[in-house]
């Protein structure tokens, strides 16, 4: 997303990031990525929930993870082992949700050059 976040700004639009992570986690990634977005925290993961895109994760993936070192109630600061649905929205500057891609399968993320598309479409460009 960091590609897309300049020619993001030079349509006048602002690109944010939201994770169920610790807000200085979030912070850590940004500075230790130099990105040039934030990254809001959604405790619990309750802002995903109210759009109907949590999930909790299978016990078994719980020690898949783990094994891992993804400790998610460490990072995420509750042991729900849940996670968002990645997904994209584009909202307008009157808060009117304009487009949206999620996809359940977290392997399927919509390209950072298709967000910006849609952001041009609806300005006209």
């Amino acid at each position: 997303m960091q590609d897309i976040a300049k020619p993001l700004q030079d349509l006048g639009a602002s690109l944010v990031a939201l994770s169920p992570q610790l807000p200085e986690l979030g912070l850590s990634i940004v500075e230790k990525n130099n990105l040039s977005f934030d990254i809001l925290s959604d405790p619990n993961n309750a802002y995903a929930a109210k759009l109907g895109l949590r999930f909790k994760l299978p016990t078994d993936l719980e020690a898949i993870y783990s094994s891992f070192g993804i400790d998610l109630p460490k990072f995420d600061g509750d042991d729900s082992w849940t996670l968002p649905m990645p997904g994209r929205f584009v909202i307008d500057s009157n808060g009117i949700v304009r487009a949206v891609d999620v996809d359940p399968d977290y392997t399927v993320r919509p390209e950072p050059e298709h967000t910006l598309e849609v952001v041009r479409r609806l300005q006209g460009g």
